[in-house]
């Protein structure tokens, strides 16, 4: 019987908010109703924007409401080596090539006459990447170049059209349950060559999340629907480095007034402020339904 590991992993870059305190109790009570065991991890890879003193107020936020965890917590700033070690696998492949362009740079390139931008349909969620830099030889790495991966060649690299027998995942959620598999050309065609490392800080957060849930042997990966669309990036990895698969379950996001999902601007909907306003745990959950969740 496979034993259950859940993880809530924010980063510290802010408050935790109601959207959070929904998605680490979802992720807690998949693990206690079977037995299982619920993790905390630190997802402080940015240290641009990562603050310590975040990391305290996440703990103790998470223990208000009554979650617990075992220690010591996994921090992704000691985990550089693992990166490291991913990367060199992937390069290894054949799969990956520096790139210098910036953001500007790439709008540019996609609202160019023939770019992708001009395509029926014009940009998605996930503009592709025009190719700008994927003749570059990993040799030629230049300080402060991100890293991506060439899509072609990870989809040949897995089979090609066969690619389509291994790159599937299970989501348990009541959002969109089902084995959902993906399709090598839309891969391509949506995604195109993405980031595994960025310049500033050797890896990425897609990298990064797949490496640590293998290593912590996470079985179910709980995440709000706004991810929904990073798990095709993150199947595409695990299939690459030989990664276990564990299952996804995407739930529903909490929501401001105008129906807008929470981010960590939202202060006046952190869970620090319903404590400092005299709230307990229960009132706060079932509030939100939340001890109602899965």
């Amino acid at each position: 019987m496979v034993t259950i590991r859940s993880r809530f992993a924010p980063s510290p870059t802010g408050f935790l908010h109601l959207g959070h305190a929904y998605s680490a109790v979802v992720s807690w009570n998949i693990a206690r109703k079977a037995g299982g065991q619920f993790l905390v991890r630190i997802e402080d890879i940015d240290f641009t924007r990562c603050r310590e003193h975040f990391c305290d107020q996440i703990f103790e936020d998470l223990s208000w409401l009554g979650l617990e965890w075992p220690t010591p917590v996994l921090y992704q700033s000691r985990r550089a080596r693992a990166y490291e070690s991913a990367l060199q696998q992937l390069s290894d492949l054949g799969l990956c090539f520096p790139c210098c362009c910036t953001r500007k740079d790439i709008a540019s390139a996609l609202s160019a006459l023939h770019g992708p931008a001009n395509e029926p349909g014009g940009l998605q969620r996930h503009p592709r990447y025009p190719g700008t830099c994927n003749h570059r030889l990993m040799a030629n790495r230049r300080s402060g170049d991100a890293i991506r991966i060439d899509m072609r060649k990870a989809i040949e690299c897995l089979g090609g059209p066969d690619a389509v027998s291994v790159l599937f995942f299970r989501d348990v959620g009541p959002l969109r349950s089902g084995c959902h598999h993906l399709d090598p050309d839309h891969l391509v065609d949506h995604y195109g060559d993405f980031v595994v490392a960025r310049g500033d800080i050797a890896t990425s957060y897609n990298l990064a999340v797949v490496i640590d849930d293998a290593a912590q042997d996470i079985s179910h990966v709980v995440r709000g629907e706004d991810l929904f669309a990073e798990t095709a990036l993150h199947r595409l990895l695990q299939a690459l480095l030989d990664l276990p698969i564990p299952v996804w379950l995407h739930h529903k996001l909490v929501t401001d007034a105008s129906g807008k999902r929470l981010a960590k601007r939202h202060d006046a909907m952190a869970i620090s402020r319903y404590r400092d306003m005299g709230w307990d745990a229960d009132a706060l959950l079932s509030s939100l339904d939340l001890r109602k969740c899965p």
